[in-house]
């Protein structure tokens, strides 16, 4: 390869990083997708058949990276005038964005919420250094339910009669007792579960639950090459990336990409609004 022909390779090269890198930094971070999906529910009122449900995950509201963004991913989410509203945890980003700035209750004042119900559970970043600080959590939880967000701490909360959403507290953190709500669930109703951490679906905790279990953490690793798994996952189950995934036990899990992000930096991982539809399940 002649010598004036190795540079312009080189340079093409150098630019095709530049341009990926860039697009990496400040473009995909804040390209949100709203992703429309079926929710089959077994036992759900008829009332409900056609009724919307809007997950949203992991804000991370700090100092990482503008949060703006969220507050207009918020506004966007509102045109959608959902009938449900969850959040599935990780609100702030660490202890000092909620103990020293007002952020996360700028941001909250444009929460999404819905026309019968909006609830959430907590995340691990929401409990503070080394997810072991209760007093940010319930600092968190104050702001939050300022906003008007019902927080569920392992219990459950009826949308309607015959419609219930159970809440587990954080896998990581201080307060993780799915045993005070799993087994009190009712299998002739309606359930969906909100579980921040997709790594409890491997634990002995679900009383023989059957139905749809919600959850963030993941990111979808915010990193994924073409054809390849994300090279980093917070989760010791691999499988748990992003998405629908058919636990074949009948419970069906979906893991949300989220809205925010740790590090200000995603390819081919957009952040996401899920907003699911409700059917009758056959």
């Amino acid at each position: 390869m002649k010598r004036r022909t190795f540079i312009k390779s080189l340079a093409g090269i150098a630019g095709a990083g530049l341009l990926s890198g860039l697009y990496s930094w400040q473009i995909e971070p804040f390209w949100l997708e709203f992703v429309p999906l079926k929710m089959p529910v077994k036992n759900l009122p008829e009332e409900l058949a056609g009724k919307t449900l809007m997950q949203i995950s992991d804000m991370h509201v700090g100092d990482r990276f503008d949060w703006q963004f969220i507050i207009d991913s918020f506004e966007a989410a509102k045109a959608f005038n959902p009938d449900i509203v969850v959040y599935t945890g990780d609100f702030i980003n660490k202890r000092e964005d909620i103990l020293e700035k007002e952020d996360l209750q700028t941001v909250f004042r444009h929460a999404v919420k819905g026309r019968l119900a909006t609830v959430g559970v907590l995340g691990n970043h929401d409990y503070g250094r080394a997810w072991s600080e209760p007093e940010v959590a319930q600092k968190v939880i104050g702001v939050l339910e300022k906003a008007g967000l019902k927080i569920l701490r392992n219990e459950s909360v009826a949308i309607i009669p015959g419609f219930n959403i159970l809440g587990i507290d954080d896998y990581w953190a201080t307060n993780f007792k799915p045993e005070l709500v799993m087994p009190a669930h009712r299998p002739e109703m309606a359930n969906i579960v909100l579980c921040h951490n997709p790594d409890a679906c491997d634990l002995d905790i679900w009383a023989g639950y059957k139905g749809w279990i919600l959850a963030g953490h993941t990111h979808g690793g915010q990193v994924k090459p073409p054809f390849l798994p994300p090279p980093v996952l917070p989760v010791k189950n691999r499988k748990y990336t992003a998405g629908h995934i058919d636990l074949e036990d009948g419970r069906q899990l979906y893991i949300n990409r989220a809205l925010g992000h740790s590090f200000q930096v995603r390819f081919n991982v957009r952040p996401e609004i899920t907003v699911f539809t409700l059917e009758k399940a056959l």
